[in-house]
């Protein structure tokens, strides 16, 4: 039976931060709307751009929501052009793939990042080829609805109960819990570890390489 590691990307295979905080604040100033607090646009990433603008500008209606997400693709976008977009790998990540690699594991990823946005980051860092599975919010509804989840474990027919998802906020602790598959948080990026317990980690993983701890426990 197949069993499936699922990453999130912004906060867990990458640090993004600086390049997200800097587009939303540019698309709010864009529309006349004062910047928001960098720790307040940390808090809804991994969330779909529109969910994450509704998270931020609650008192706006719907069109402000679709006009500051498509702003924000623009923000970014200028940003990508003009050479200023880095998304490092968290140290310790490359480690980790390989580890799971070798152990017969199956690489997926499910992300707030539309499929654009995710393929480039992959291609930056080589990793194209290591992931079988690929669900972005192009395709399905934010997190922490489980449909991204479902759609990688019936894509590559792995079993709920030998797979796990890995990622830093509380949206994809609860997608992992409403998917019926493993929950580990990783305490590098953008949730405090008890947010990620209580939206219902079973594990915290403080580097890349404890995830063995819980890849045993499934095996």
């Amino acid at each position: 039976m197949n069993r499936l590691a699922i990453f999130d990307c912004d906060g867990t295979l990458v640090d993004s931060q600086a390049n997200i905080c800097l587009a939303m604040e540019a698309c709010f100033a864009g529309a006349g709307l004062p910047p928001p607090p960098r720790e307040r646009t940390r808090r809804v990433v991994g969330l779909s751009l529109v969910e994450a603008m509704r998270a931020m500008a609650p008192e706006a209606d719907g069109a402000v929501h679709l006009a500051l997400a498509e702003a924000y693709k623009t923000a970014f976008q200028r940003l990508r052009g003009e050479g200023l977009v880095e998304e490092p790998l968290y140290d310790g990540i490359a480690e980790l793939l390989d580890a799971l690699e070798a152990e017969g594991w199956l690489l997926g990823v499910a992300t707030g990042k539309s499929d654009r946005g995710l393929r480039l980051c992959l291609e930056r860092h080589g990793l194209s080829g290591r992931f079988v599975t690929l669900q972005t919010a192009d395709r399905h509804p934010s997190k922490p609805h489980p449909a991204m989840i479902e759609a990688a474990l019936a894509e590559t027919g792995a079993d709920p109960e030998l797979s796990m998802m890995i990622g830093d906020t509380s949206y994809d602790m609860a997608m992992a819990t409403a998917a019926g598959v493993r929950a580990v948080g990783v305490a590098w990026g953008y949730h405090e570890a008890e947010e990620l317990r209580a939206a219902g980690a079973g594990f915290i993983a403080r580097h890349p390489l404890d995830v063995a701890a819980v890849r045993e426990a499934t095996a």
